[in-house]
């Protein structure tokens, strides 16, 4: 896939308590936050909030399966969560190519994940590389 500057593509997921079980059983991620009604009740979030690496996870098959494309890992990220996602959601992940090598299969990705609202939920920036197979 040949690959430019402003190239954008979207992903998106609707999470739902089966993925946080999948992935607490992946990850050991049990906290009470994910699992516990009355515990998140009495804070800010007042609902089970999904785990990050689910949000993340959104990330790598974008980057993995759409664009860059296949062969592609992140070297980098540098992103901040600014919203909980929660059961039910269905986010959208994001990625605008800002600025590609000159000589190497890298790039430079603009990254947001937003909720079905429109609300953002993760922003910020990633570089990856891209393996090319041998003939």
């Amino acid at each position: 896939m040949q690959i430019s500057v402003g190239q954008k593509a979207t992903r998106s997921i609707t999470l739902t308590a089966d993925h946080v079980k999948t992935f607490a059983a992946l990850s050991g991620d049990y906290n009470p936050l994910h699992f516990d009604e009355s515990f998140v009740a009495k804070t800010k979030f007042k609902k089970l909030v999904v785990q990050g690496g689910l949000t993340t996870g959104l990330l790598h098959a974008l980057v993995a399966m759409d664009m860059p494309g296949p062969g592609t890992v992140f070297l980098s990220q540098n992103w901040k969560f600014t919203a909980p996602v929660f059961i039910g959601d269905t986010i959208t992940a994001e990625a605008e190519v800002i600025s590609k090598h000159e000589t190497k299969p890298v790039t430079q990705l603009k990254i947001k994940v937003t909720r079905q609202n429109g609300e953002t939920v993760l922003e910020g920036e990633a570089w990856c590389y891209t393996f090319i197979a041998d003939k």
